[in-house]
């Protein structure tokens, strides 16, 4: 049986909208009254964000001053990530078709995530995605993890998959960021890149996927056609 491990946000669900009410809370949070500020578009803010641009220049760019900019990035990254915000996520679009696609061909489906467990747990049932996933086809970070950098958390994830799980002939790996490239590239997975997440193709193409993708559909139909060629 062949296996496809994906990441949850980026290929399956669209954070674009949580990370820009973040934006906008922080921002509104931060300046003073009388401040005159530029609120970014949602499109200018997640192109910055794409391109890994860092958030005390998003901030900057903003019109926060530099001691502003500090206190917007702590805001951000300790709220981003909270409860009442990951209502704001979507799943992307024809990812639960793809995902249907695959089991059908008999693929074992594996999600892999930086997402702590209530979080992962909380979006599969809201968006009906339990049923791709068993208990033990998810790999997150356990409610009480202690995180140091993606990546670096995330190829110990693969690490504990790759003893875990049962031996398969085939496995994939997709994702959005560079976590997942130095996941799959530590145990030699093919790796795909997809773009519908927090990464454009500049930036990927520095991180060595072994393809890129637009979106998970597109990753799955590559998937596809190579283990065909395969058999």
């Amino acid at each position: 049986m062949p296996r496809l491990i994906t990441d949850f946000d980026g290929p399956i669900i669209d954070v674009s909208e949580r990370y820009y009410r973040v934006y906008q809370y922080c921002l509104a949070a931060v300046s003073q009254p009388e401040q005159r500020v530029r609120q970014l578009t949602k499109q200018e803010f997640w192109s910055l964000k794409r391109s890994q641009v860092p958030e005390a220049q998003i901030a900057i760019r903003s019109g926060l001053s530099d001691d502003q900019s500090f206190h917007f990035s702590k805001l951000r990254r300790d709220t981003v990530h909270t409860m009442p915000y990951f209502q704001y996520d979507t799943p992307v679009p024809g990812a639960v078709e793809a995902l249907e696609m695959l089991q059908q061909a008999g693929f074992d489906l594996v999600v892999m995530t930086m997402r702590r467990t209530r979080e992962l747990n909380y979006a599969l049932q809201r968006y009906d995605l339990e049923r791709f996933f068993p208990l033990d086809r998810r790999y997150c970070l356990a409610n009480d993890y202690v995180k140091t950098i993606d990546t670096k958390d995330k190829p110990l994830l693969m690490a504990r998959a790759m003893r875990e799980l049962p031996t398969t002939y085939s496995t994939w790996m997709v994702g959005d960021t560079e976590a997942d490239i130095a996941a799959a590239q530590s145990q030699g997975l093919p790796a795909i890149g997809v773009l519908s997440g927090i990464r454009d193709r500049k930036r990927f193409e520095q991180y060595g996927p072994t393809y890129i993708a637009s979106d998970l559909a597109a990753a799955v139909e590559l998937v596809l056609d190579r283990c065909l060629l395969a058999v």
